[in-house]
């Protein structure tokens, strides 16, 4: 039984929940953004606040813990811990209020309640987080949690979607604080000269991207299998994960006048280790010719040796891909090696792949 202590945490006092609470408890769960990835009832009303805390009372009686995070006297948000199981084991949940995210609140009431079920002898806590919840997964890496995996469509969505969860995991004796993410966010949310404008990669983008990725002069240099509507649906609600995972940076490059899609950027095989990252890029035919691709690419390498500790900045082109050649030679690039037959083509050939490099300035 884990025992109803009151935790300290810088700004924030934890304490199991109070019928006081039931006006907070509304103000916290009456939100689109908690609904949508805790199931919650819409509209929240104070019946079901009530409602939860009683299930508080019955989690800390079979032997878990709900935690009412306060700051400055004023409830902001909650942590649930479910009861440990024979080998020590738990899993964790939180929620914070919409006037109180942004500071870090889940973060350091996460890591405090976790080193808190250490103390008190437990071995292992266990997230579980919608991989399009990129919030909930930024709080977890912050608070020294570590990638275990993926559990395919194991969550529900509010608009009634299957989601893939990440399991994310935190051992007695491992530090509560995350490194910094090696790829971080773009200052103010995207990149522009002025002429183009790079920002995340969106399912408001799946179906221009679909539609170019179809296209006969880009899917002729597409490896891999042509992709349906759905396929690329999901890939855009995955690229928010793989950002924050430190796995790629998927972009859409937008006519920064008109805002329209024309083309697509990545930043993949991302090998901290090495330093050494790869670009990929396709453009709409229509936008060919006008400079926008070497732009884009300057710009994403640009930003890349400036924000993180990347040296080598790759590029594999097919060997026939002059085009490509020519983007990669303005944006600074310089021609490394040749992969012979390396890339599998639709009659059953193989063709050669170019490889382009670009190094950190010195």
């Amino acid at each position: 039984m884990l025992p109803r202590d009151v935790i300290a945490a810088g700004p924030l006092v934890l304490r199991p929940p109070v019928e006081a609470d039931a006006e907070a408890i509304v103000t916290a769960c009456d939100d689109p953004v908690a609904a949508g990835w805790l199931a919650l009832p819409s509209p929240y009303t104070p019946d079901d606040a009530r409602a939860h805390l009683a299930a508080a009372e019955a989690r800390w009686r079979a032997g878990g813990a709900e935690y009412a995070i306060t700051e400055g006297g004023v409830r902001v948000g909650s942590v649930g811990v479910t009861p440990p199981d024979r080998w020590g084991a738990v899993s964790m949940g939180y929620l914070v209020a919409p006037g109180a995210r942004g500071r870090g609140v889940a973060t350091t009431a996460a890591r405090a309640v976790t080193q808190w079920l250490f103390d008190q002898g437990v071995h292992r806590v266990e997230l579980q987080v919608a991989v399009e919840n990129v919030a909930s997964l930024l709080v977890a890496y912050r608070a020294g949690f570590h990638e275990e995996g993926r559990r395919r469509e194991a969550k529900v969505a509010r608009d009634g979607r299957r989601v893939d969860a990440i399991v994310l995991s935190r051992l007695a004796g491992e530090p509560g604080e995350g490194a910094p993410p090696y790829l971080p966010p773009f200052e103010g949310g995207e990149l522009t000269d002025g002429v183009v404008r790079l920002t995340p990669l969106a399912v408001s983008d799946a179906a221009d991207y679909h539609t170019m990725m179809a296209d006969p002069s880009v899917a002729v240099y597409r490896l891999g299998p042509r992709t349906t509507l759905e396929d690329d649906e999901r890939r855009c609600r995955n690229t928010g994960y793989w950002w924050a995972s430190g796995q790629r940076v998927e972009l859409a490059i937008r006519d920064a006048g008109s805002d329209v899609f024309t083309g697509h950027l990545q930043l993949m095989q991302v090998v901290p280790a090495l330093g050494q990252a790869m670009v990929g890029y396709s453009l709409r035919p229509e936008f060919r010719g006008k400079g926008l691709m070497t732009r884009a690419v300057r710009l994403l390498v640009d930003w890349a040796f400036a924000r993180t500790t990347l040296h080598r900045i790759v590029a594999g082109t097919d060997a026939t891909n002059t085009a490509s050649h020519a983007v990669l030679h303005r944006a600074g690039f310089v021609r490394e090696c040749v992969h012979r037959e390396l890339f599998p083509t639709a009659d059953g050939s193989r063709s050669d792949d170019m490889q382009w490099v670009r190094l950190r300035p010195r």
